[in-house]
């Protein structure tokens, strides 16, 4: 999958997308007029971009995701992981544990992470 980024007027735009999908393509121009003042000609715009990307698809006037919220949080977390620590997750939780002392809670939903991890 090509690298996904999101500017933070994108995000917007997107999250609005994620949490009300299926959506039809003249209800998410009337949204994004009411949510981000835009113009009907920008939320196509920027739809189609995003469609380019990969990230959501408009078929018959229904815009829907082709890759979740979830998914994107996590390929987000990837490039950072990668970017910052050169992939290394237990760099990055040394870097943060340094930083920020782990709560029990924590700690606990790290380990159960962990042995799922293993399973």
């Amino acid at each position: 999958m090509p690298e996904i980024k999101l500017g933070a007027v994108e995000t917007r735009f997107a999250d609005l997308i994620w949490a009300r999908e299926p959506i039809g393509s003249g209800e998410l121009v009337k949204l994004c007029e009411k949510e981000l003042n835009w113009k009907k000609s920008t939320t196509y715009t920027v739809l189609r971009r995003l469609c380019e990307r990969g990230i959501f698809k408009n078929e018959g006037g229904i815009v829907s995701s082709l890759i979740s919220r979830d998914e994107f949080d996590a390929l987000q977390s990837e490039r950072f992981l990668e970017e910052s620590f050169d992939g290394s997750l237990p760099k990055f939780l040394a870097a943060f544990a340094r930083r920020k002392k782990l709560s029990e809670k924590e700690i606990n939903e790290l380990q159960r992470l962990i042995g799922e991890s293993r399973g």
